[in-house]
């Protein structure tokens, strides 16, 4: 995957609804604190992401969303060099395929593990995979996961 292409900020994305930001079928991400959250833009300012552990500590599922709840107060960016396996079309049906799923791992199944399934029939996550080779990076991502983590333990 590429880098990233357009960029909308949060005070744009409130006035986004009268034109067409993305194509359907764009991978979007959003900046959180040490890490980003992927989800799919499928028209009309919604977007299908796996709210995992971007709102709580507690797991959520596969959803359709507002573009706003699903960029929060952050901005939103589209990847770039996206050679999807899937038309976009396919991509939003893939997409759609899972809403109210809630088989959330933050290793293993995660918002962009679930992008890339829809975007390429394959899950992978490129931030999981930095967390293994990279200390630095896992050291970050430390500082998220086991507060996550203890959260879904006492709080399920």
């Amino acid at each position: 995957m590429g880098g990233f292409r357009t960029r909308l900020s949060a005070a744009e994305i409130v006035h986004c609804f009268d034109m067409v930001p993305w194509p359907v079928g764009t991978h979007l991400v959003s900046e959180r604190t040490g890490y980003l959250h992927h989800g799919i833009y499928v028209g009309n300012g919604r977007v299908i992401h796996y709210a995992g552990l971007c709102e709580s500590l507690r797991y959520g599922p596969v959803e359709e969303v507002s573009l706003s709840r699903f960029a929060g107060p952050n901005d939103v960016w589209s990847i770039e060099d996206c050679d999807s396996e899937y038309r976009a079309q396919d991509v939003v049906a893939r997409a759609r395929s899972r809403i109210g799923e809630c088989r959330y791992r933050l290793l293993t199944n995660n918002c962009e593990h679930f992008c890339n399934w829809c975007l390429y029939g394959k899950a992978w996550s490129d931030q999981v995979r930095r967390f293994w080779s990279n200390p630095i990076f896992a050291t970050r991502l430390i500082r998220f996961v086991v507060p996550a983590l203890l959260g879904c333990v006492w709080g399920r």
